[in-house]
């Protein structure tokens, strides 16, 4: 067990909003200096970054479109260029459209693969050329263990985040642990309020939703725990035991 983060350096994509940004806030109160990638979300990194200010650490502010197959190589080229070295890859980058079976495209299919599967890759096999120790953590999905069929090119793209986390775990070992976490009821879709995850809370078997402190630990718990690699880490409530049910997340 790893007993301190002081000093080390950390890719963080999609950092400007909502778990990405609680997750640079507390790295950054661990000493971890942060690279902060963002999209289209310029004015909430640039805020997140004046905010890190306060913490005796290193910021940059990195843009890409992951999107674009090209982009993630080119995020760790300006990564090396700016810290040398990264320790920790937080894969957390998403989209989140609504997506149906019958009616999802081709390339709805080839974005999410190329945002939540193809840059995570990229980006680690970059790392793996590093040869010093390092931490990667892939966010998934606790519906991935069910099924959603609002978002069917989502679903699909994060699967394959899931099959690549234990197939990384094993290419990139000794010196790269891999794991991911798997959020479930944390944060209450964009437009809507807290009284959503109140409503859900009943779908999961201890009957509440969690908060992004929850995710903050378990990402602390992974980056020290230097004997655990190929694991998920489900924040979820147990939601992922109950298998398919209707619960109405949309």
């Amino acid at each position: 067990m790893l007993d301190s983060l002081n000093g080390m350096n950390a890719l963080i994509t999609g950092s400007a909003l909502r778990i990405g940004r609680a997750i640079a806030l507390r790295l950054a109160k661990e000493g971890v200096n942060l690279l902060l990638h963002y999209n289209t979300s310029e004015e909430e990194v640039i805020s997140l970054a004046k905010e890190l200010k306060s913490y005796s650490i290193k910021t940059a502010i990195l843009k890409a479109d992951l999107i674009n197959p090209q982009s993630a190589n080119s995020l760790y080229e300006q990564t090396i260029n700016i810290f040398g070295e990264i320790d920790i890859l937080i894969n957390n980058a998403s989209i989140f459209p609504v997506k149906l079976f019958d009616s999802f495209s081709y390339h709805d299919l080839i974005s999410s693969i190329n945002i939540h599967s193809w840059a995570p890759l990229q980006l680690s096999r970059r790392m793996k050329k590093q040869h010093k120790k390092g931490v990667i953590i892939n966010f998934l999905d606790s519906r991935l263990w069910d099924y959603d069929d609002k978002h069917i090119s989502y679903y699909l793209g994060k699967q394959l985040l899931r099959t690549l986390t234990r197939m990384l775990a094993m290419e990139l070992a000794p010196n790269i642990r891999v794991n991911a976490i798997a959020p479930g009821l944390i944060l209450p879709p964009p437009g809507e309020t807290e009284e959503y995850l109140a409503r859900l809370s009943k779908t999961n078997p201890l009957k509440m939703y969690g908060n992004l402190l929850d995710i903050e630990e378990a990402v602390l718990f992974l980056l020290k725990s230097d004997f655990i690699t190929g694991q998920v880490v489900f924040v979820d409530g147990g939601r992922f035991l109950l298998g398919s049910i209707n619960d109405g997340i949309i």
